[in-house]
């Protein structure tokens, strides 16, 4: 006789719950028999459930990246996603968040809009190629197409506003021309001899005077000196003529500068009189006058030695001077050149 016992025959075979391969195929008694052992009476019903993680049970599941995050940006943005408990697509018609809104929107993702498609615009149709006179084919115009566009009564008021305001504010500018006056930056205007710094130095190791040119001419290779004064970028530069020992600077902050170039290379004295940025400069063939052309229209005549100053309107585009005539382009709206006499 065996030493097996009744009960053991009767226990027959069991599976361990935890085996994840069987090597043979189990009865469906075997499968689904309950569990033998002590069972904990302090388990809770979640801590029975099976699990294979400290939250619960996971299985791994394929879903396409852009599914998973389409549904995830739409239900951060309007409270609803499709239930992924649902593995056929067809049939996906559950939602799980707000259901009112995923009714009220359609079931609409964050990628779709819900816009129907706009219809095409309609055009006079005359395709008949033989109609001479009323063939209009791709050429048509739409048939809420406008050919004069008008303002409404409150766009036409708003506009007629702004011209005045525009108007008056030119007319402003115009009958406020700059008042000339001039400063000087050094003591003395005049040195023992009674000269003033009109006068050609011989002591600055250059004849000055000499119509001759040098015989040997180089290119420079290192600055010498920087005037500074002007607060804005200056527009034109110009040296006294013949003997070059003086220049003439204008700039964007409406003055003008006349310097030494020799010497201490001073600021001898500074010219104001436009009210916008002085544009060019132009001596006279002595270098006793220069003119000035600057965008508030005006073009002003200058005593380079004094502060005599007088000026005359003009809208400036381009300025050319000889001793005593001078031409002036006028702007785009006038459309003309003129000839002015400065005597």
């Amino acid at each position: 006789r065996s030493g097996k016992t009744m009960e053991d025959v009767e226990t027959g075979l069991h599976l361990d719950p935890a085996t994840k391969e069987v090597q043979y195929n189990p009865s469906y008694d075997t499968m689904f028999a309950p569990e033998f052992g002590p069972v904990n009476p302090f388990r809770t019903q979640q801590m029975a459930a099976p699990r294979n993680m400290l939250s619960g049970y996971t299985e791994p599941a394929h879903i396409n990246d852009f599914m998973f995050e389409q549904q995830r940006r739409t239900f951060a943005t309007y409270g609803y996603a499709l239930d992924p408990s649902i593995d056929n697509y067809e049939v996906s018609t559950k939602y799980i968040g707000s259901i009112e809104e995923a009714e009220k929107n359609q079931g609409l993702t964050v990628f779709e809009t819900g816009q129907k498609k706009m219809e095409k615009r309609k055009k006079f149709k005359e395709n008949d190629a033989s109609n001479i006179d009323g063939f209009l084919g791709p050429w048509a115009k739409y048939v809420d197409e406008k050919d004069v566009a008008k303002p409404s009564e409150e766009e036409q008021r708003e506009l007629d506003e702004i011209t005045a305001k525009r108007q008056k504010k030119g007319k402003h500018e115009d009958d406020k021309p700059g008042e000339e006056k001039t400063i000087l930056h050094v003591k003395e205007m005049y040195d023992y001899q009674g000269r003033s710094y009109l006068h050609v130095p011989q002591d600055v190791g250059v004849n000055l005077r000499s119509t001759v040119p040098p015989e040997k001419c180089y290119l420079p290779k290192k600055q010498i000196h920087v005037w500074s004064g002007h607060t804005k970028g200056v527009s034109a530069v110009r040296l006294f003529p013949l003997s070059g020992h003086l220049l003439l600077s204008c700039s964007m902050d409406c003055k003008i500068k006349l310097w030494e170039v020799y010497g201490e290379r001073r600021c001898l004295r500074t010219f104001i009189g436009h009210s916008k940025a002085v544009r060019d400069i132009c001596f006279n063939n002595a270098g006793n006058q220069f003119l000035s052309a600057a965008y508030d229209r005006y073009l002003k005549l200058w005593d380079t030695e004094t502060d005599a100053g007088c000026g005359n309107r003009v809208s400036t585009s381009s300025m050319t001077a000889s001793e005593n005539l001078f031409i002036v382009g006028r702007n785009v709206s006038n459309c003309l050149v003129i000839m002015w006499e400065n005597e």
